[in-house]
């Protein structure tokens, strides 16, 4: 799906909250696009135990398990999260979202590892961080 104007992004995240995109689309792009779209226009479903819930059962809809080692990652929610709100906050409120998110894909952000700055591997992709947040223990996050 390209995500080149703002009614793209509106229309995946919308697939998303459903539950109808297809797995395939749900890339890294894909994510920031959905995070930034509910920051700015879903604030009220933008919260830690929404975000889970929506992505939980977009998982479970799209045949993947929500288990100890797939599916749904807290702390990489949570920082991503943190990280498009901050992003987003850098731009004028009504800057288009499409350009906001070409401008976080061209940051660190828009590297698939960008998470490895801030945790050691085996920290990020422990059980613990899976399931509930899990301070950084690289570096402190910058936001």
């Amino acid at each position: 799906m390209a995500l080149s104007d703002d009614d793209a992004i509106e229309r995946l995240a919308s697939k998303v909250i459903d539950r109808s995109m297809p797995k395939a689309e749900w890339t890294h792009a894909a994510h920031f696009a959905t995070a930034l779209w509910l920051l700015r226009n879903r604030p009220d479903i933008a919260t830690a135990v929404e975000i889970r819930e929506i992505i939980t059962r977009y998982n479970e809809a799209t045949n993947t398990a929500n288990t100890d080692a797939s599916g749904y990652h807290h702390t990489i929610t949570l920082a991503s999260m943190r990280a498009a709100a901050e992003h987003l906050r850098t731009h004028a409120p009504d800057a288009p979202l499409h350009a906001v998110l070409r401008s976080l894909m061209a940051s660190p952000l828009g590297h698939p590892d960008w998470l490895l700055s801030y945790w050691n591997r085996e920290t990020l992709f422990g059980v613990a961080a899976r399931r509930a947040w899990v301070e950084p223990d690289r570096a402190p996050l910058p936001f």
